[in-house]
């Protein structure tokens, strides 16, 4: 047999050319066996309702304090003239507003540690409820700063909101994972990153002067963050739990058929339910792992470095810069003051029309090509960004050119790097390795993001226009990494994805993990298999 086959033997009995028997997937890729999986209505409740309430809060606040940064600045020079007697010093200034962005990074990363504890006890769906207490609360803080005159309020509602904002990219991506058929995994994952590049373009509409981007009415655009979490709150408990929570570790079958019946629209979810319980049959009695345990098995070496390049790739790349200081960065390509909000604006809609475009082409091009891809056009055109910015003076035309690039720069990364470490994350590890692996993940996210934004406007302020030939020295770093580790997961179930690590990782556990699985199958076929069954002396042993 040889790798796919392997893999597949949970759900395939006798030779590849008789077909999948009765309960098992037809594999896909062959000729009239690719099985059609529809979008149903409970399924795209939950990616919507769940990103509109998630994913789309991070994105917003990652672009909300871009508009009213001067009003920020102002409400933080009056306060402490009016404590101290003295105008703030500039340096004091520019670390106060470093520490309002990045702090929303530290909020992020104590959101991440807490999501194996509350997910364990919670499941995915009720943490993503409960999560929704630090986004109401958050928004309070902040709305209520500048009438209280204290920004201390300000920068405490950035840290709770990056604490929803840790919890929703680590919750969100595990949920829509779990309860997407393996052939539209990818698009339903995107879902993520689409949400995201919509609220940055909400944030960055919402600031525009002509509404909430004004000195007395700045303090709304943090109030508007009530109304994505009040949504999700009234909508998502009305929708199943993931059925492979349920399945693993709340055993409950039940519950798990029923959430199977609303997510895939149909009765007769049997063939879906195999393959799960074939899962669980092979993880029986293994608890989940912890990050050190994680770190240590030999077994997703490469898997767990893989996820820490890309998601520190993913963060460092750039774009934050981009989007926390894009208005003292065309001000620079010579865009008059009045024209940067709209020039601005226009980024938000190139993020969001980027996302959506590699959202339709994931499942067709794969994850490979549009990671390598974005990661190489990033490269190039902050190469040419620096060359721009360094001749502005030299031609009118020049500014422009840069506005280009920038704008570039971002549909690159929209269309893959964008949203894709999130799947990748999801896709790498089992089940019971998974929230260990999103802590991880997330924990390498968050301290990017914080770097990035506390020490940009020091690089900006040191390398002048060269700044960005470090963000093309890492796109570049990520591009070569990927083309010679990531294999292509599209399609392809965990065993597939492991036995494509298999070789880096010089150590891999599939004969034992496959010979269960194997023979999982066959008790099926048998009805006098017993409880003393091979594969629960294969789970005694430890092999899986």
């Amino acid at each position: 047999m040889d790798s796919q086959e392997l893999s597949s033997a949970p759900l395939m009995r006798g030779p590849r050319h008789q077909g999948p028997p009765k309960g098992a997937w037809p594999r896909s890729g062959k000729p009239g066996g690719k099985r059609k999986q529809g979008w149903s209505c409970p399924l795209v409740m939950a990616s919507l309702v769940g990103a509109f309430g998630s994913s789309f809060l991070y994105g917003y606040n990652l672009s909300v304090v871009n508009a009213p940064t001067q009003h920020i600045k102002a409400f933080y020079n009056e306060t402490w003239e009016r404590r101290h007697g003295q105008p703030i010093d500039p340096d004091t200034l520019t670390l106060l507003w470093s520490m309002t962005v990045s702090i929303f990074a530290i909020g992020g990363l104590v959101g991440t540690l807490m999501v194996k504890l509350i997910g364990k006890f919670l499941g995915r769906k009720r943490t993503l409820l409960a999560n929704n207490l630090f986004a109401v609360s958050a928004a309070l803080l902040m709305t209520c700063a500048l009438w209280a005159g204290a920004f201390e309020m300000l920068i405490v509602g950035r840290f709770v909101m990056g604490i929803d904002g840790g919890i929703a990219l680590s919750v969100l991506p595990m949920y829509l994972g779990e309860i997407s058929p393996k052939e539209i995994r990818g698009s339903l994952g995107q879902v993520t990153a689409v949400f995201i590049c919509i609220g940055v373009f909400a944030g960055q509409l919402l600031g525009l002067p002509e509404l909430l981007g004004q000195e007395s009415t700045w303090p709304y655009l943090f109030g508007v963050i009530v109304i994505p979490a009040v949504v999700q709150l009234v909508s998502l408990p009305f929708l199943p739990e993931s059925p492979r929570y349920l399945l693993f570790e709340k055993h409950d079958q039940v519950g798990a058929e029923k959430a199977f019946q609303r997510f895939l629209g149909k009765e007769d979810v049997s063939r879906e339910l195999e393959e799960v319980l074939a899962e669980d049959r092979m993880q029986r009695d293994i608890r989940l792992v912890s990050v050190w345990e994680l770190l240590r098995s030999p077994f997703v070496r490469w898997q767990v470095l893989t996820v820490v390049v890309t998601m520190a790739c993913y963060q460092l790349c750039g774009l934050n810069a981009i989007w926390f200081y894009t208005n003292s960065i065309f001000g620079k390509a010579g865009v008059p003051p009045g024209n940067i909000p709209y020039i601005t604006l226009s980024t938000g809609g190139i993020e969001t029309l980027a996302s959506i475009f590699s959202g339709l082409v994931i499942e067709r091009l794969g994850r490979r090509p549009l990671l390598i891809g974005g990661f190489g056009l990033m490269t190039l055109f902050f190469g040419i960004l620096t060359v721009t910015l360094t001749l502005q003076d030299q031609a009118s035309w020049i500014p422009y050119l840069s506005i280009f690039c920038i704008l570039a720069i971002i549909a690159s990364f929209c269309s893959g790097p964008g949203g894709i470490p999130f799947i990748l994350t999801s896709e790498f590890f089992q089940q019971s390795q998974r929230p260990a692996a999103f802590i991880v993940a997330g924990t390498v996210n968050w301290l990017s993001n914080f770097a990035v934004g506390l020490l940009f406007p020091f690089i900006q302020k040191s390398l002048h226009t060269y700044c960005f030939l470090v963000f093309a020295a890492i796109c570049f770093a990520g591009a070569l990494y990927l083309y010679f580790v990531l294999p292509e997961t599209k399609n392809r179930t965990h065993a597939e994805i492991s036995q494509a690590f298999a070789r880096r990782n010089k150590a891999y556990p599939g004969e034992g993990q496959i010979e269960v699985a194997v023979t999982n199958y066959k008790l099926r076929e048998r009805p006098d298999a017993g409880p003393s069954s091979t594969p629960d002396k294969y789970v005694q042993n430890g092999t899986v």
